[in-house]
């Protein structure tokens, strides 16, 4: 074979190689770890990298985290100018603000996986994780009836206003409706601590009697107890909390009265949607679609399976 015939081959197979071998980047967009659950959220997503990376070595991961819908939006434009994405994951910081942004993205091509809260307009996104709200608060409403008798007076201390927030409430009282539950109020708790403390804070001023606080998400929780601790009140009812905290876990663990179980909303959907974006490109496996992660009710028997110590979460 002539010199220059075998520099031509060794040219095209250095090609074809290179092209084979070529690197597939995801780009994975998410909230600061602003409160616990976007805390676990950022845990768990550094987890998977690893992971990932180490089991597919042809995979890049690049992580970027928003304290604002504003620098999500902007982290977009980067991860496709500078990074030049195959694929995002992203959890919106909002849904309206980044429902734009993200159609942008996808019309330039790239793979789009949304987890949690969803975008403005469907069908934007090949894939959609999400936990189940509804469940959330069908089995939230079922444990508390359960524990009260069908009877008793409870608050409810809500999310931030959003579309997952009006579903968890919707489902939980619709369990509630045939019960003599009577629901005393209902206010907004952001799934703060602070404002959880300061709604709580009211609750107790103004309402001598309460059998159960329905806070929702772990994070409100915590302000919560906090709150009844002050004010001497935390023999007098039950808390139930949502989302899969580890220090909740470890109060069900122990059989804490005042917090006698738990529904996971699992900040580890982030880990799911990674691995499903990741099988994409790396096998033949279909995975377009929805995907929901169940709710379970956490309790004594079954807390260990939800612990997770060496997460911040």
């Amino acid at each position: 074979m002539p010199r220059m015939t075998r520099i031509l081959f060794a040219t095209i197979a250095l090609a074809l190689g290179f092209a084979l071998a070529q690197t597939t980047v995801i780009g994975v967009s998410i909230p600061a770890a602003t409160h616990g659950w976007t805390g676990g959220v950022n845990w768990w997503a550094a987890e998977t990298k690893t992971r990932l990376e180490a089991a597919y070595p042809d995979l890049q991961i690049i992580i970027n985290t928003a304290g604002s819908a504003a620098e999500q939006a902007d982290d977009l434009e980067d991860l496709i100018a500078i990074h030049q994405i195959d694929a995002l994951v992203i959890l919106p910081f909002e849904s309206d603000p980044l429902t734009e942004p993200v159609a942008s993205v996808k019309d330039r091509g790239v793979f789009v996986t949304v987890v949690d809260r969803g975008l403005a307009r469907e069908g934007i996104e090949d894939i959609y994780v999400a936990g189940d709200n509804f469940a959330m608060g069908r089995v939230s409403g079922e444990f508390i009836s359960e524990m009260l008798g069908g009877e008793g007076k409870i608050v409810v201390l809500r999310g931030i206003p959003t579309v997952i927030d009006n579903q968890r409430v919707e489902a939980f009282m619709e369990v509630i409706a045939d019960t003599n539950i009577e629901v005393l109020d209902s206010r907004h708790a952001n799934w703060n601590r602070d404002d959880g403390f300061e709604v709580m804070q009211d609750f107790l001023t103004r309402f001598p009697e309460i059998d159960a606080v329905w806070a929702q998400d772990d994070d409100i929780a915590i302000g919560v107890i906090e709150a009844l601790a002050q004010a001497g009140r935390t023999e007098e009812m039950f808390v139930l909390g949502g989302a899969g905290m580890k220090e909740m876990i470890a109060r069900v663990m122990e059989g804490d009265r005042l917090v006698p179980a738990n529904v996971l909303y699992p900040p580890a959907m982030i880990a799911t949607a990674m691995e499903v974006t990741a099988l994409r490109f790396v096998s033949s496996v279909p995975t377009l679609g929805t995907y929901i992660l169940d709710s379970p009710l956490i309790t004594p028997e079954n807390a260990a399976d939800y612990y997770f110590p060496d997460s911040p979460f």
